[in-house]
């Protein structure tokens, strides 16, 4: 059994976006289960709560939810120990891929579904987390996981041009002010890993953990991959700034093509096209860093 499952806990919600970190944050944080477990971080496992929760939020949309409903959920798909900050992840939270870009807007379930959450845990500390992408490269993959032959026809005829995370964004904070919101750009994430994952468990920057180069060293080559460790380990104690200026040297010098390179195969996907999407992409992004209520984790 949890202990103290009625204790007023954070309630991490990481809902994506899809195609951006591949689950890669929350399997990172389960191999730190223990070492977060000592400091109050309740990492479940993504296959004891993704369909359950799913089905809550479903019946309290529906019929509601009884009084114990939270309790009970907690108790089911958390590991032992006090429960202070409890973290779930799921690309799907907000929306399966053909609800995505539904209406011409990014997600647009996503405040109905903080409301259920909401529901869910009422009078717990819910706080958001979403990586944002580019237009270009999230709508090619999407459309691969729907039964639409064409990004136009999973846009409903809706410009993809018109596309905002900030608009998201801005719906979220008018229907739920008090939710923190953290954005950080999906094609930042490997300068900035560490202090996402940081920043999802609760910990402080000076807490080590498994994997804090993981993704960085996916994306680099064998021959950079083993001079990265060499000086890491030849160089100890940098700070986080320090530790960034090093991995941006070593992806500019060592970085795998391969494993960066973007698929960008949907019909009608011209170079021109993406180019606009994505110098419409750096004005938002311009946008959501202005937006109060939001922290933005740049490199």
């Amino acid at each position: 059994m949890i202990q103290e499952t009625g204790k007023r806990m954070q309630v991490v919600i990481h809902a994506g976006a899809h195609h951006t970190d591949e689950d890669r944050l929350i399997n990172c944080l389960s191999a730190n289960r223990e070492m977060l477990a000592r400091h109050g971080t309740n990492v479940p496992d993504p296959q004891r709560y993704r369909r359950l929760v799913r089905d809550v939020l479903h019946h309290a949309q529906d019929a509601g939810l009884a009084a114990d409903a939270r309790d009970v959920l907690v108790d089911a798909i958390s590991n032992e120990g006090a429960v202070d900050r409890l973290v779930l992840s799921n690309p799907g939270f907000f929306g399966t891929p053909k609800m995505a870009v539904n209406g011409g807007v990014l997600y647009g379930a996503a405040e109905h579904r903080l409301n259920l959450f909401r529901q869910l845990f009422p009078d717990d500390h819910l706080e958001l987390f979403i990586g944002v992408v580019n237009p270009a490269t999230f709508l090619p993959p999407l459309l691969k996981e729907t039964d639409f032959d064409t990004v136009e026809a999973l846009l409903r005829g809706h410009d993809a041009a018109h596309l905002r995370w900030s608009e998201l964004i801005t719906r979220v904070l008018r229907h739920h002010p008090d939710i923190p919101v953290t954005v950080w750009c999906n094609e930042d994430t490997p300068l900035i890993w560490s202090q996402v994952v940081r920043e999802l468990a609760g910990i402080d920057p000076t807490v080590a953990f498994e994997g804090e180069f993981s993704l960085i060293e996916e994306i680099m080559t064998p021959a950079g991959r083993e001079r990265f460790r060499g000086y890491l380990a030849s160089h100890p104690g940098l700070t986080e700034v320090q530790k960034r200026r090093v991995v941006a040297a070593f992806l500019d010098k060592f970085a795998d093509e391969a494993a960066i390179e973007e698929e960008l195969d949907a019909p009608g996907w011209t170079d021109a096209l993406v180019a606009k999407l994505t110098e419409l992409y750096d004005e938002d992004l311009y946008t959501i860093q202005r937006m109060q209520g939001v922290q933005v984790i740049t490199p």
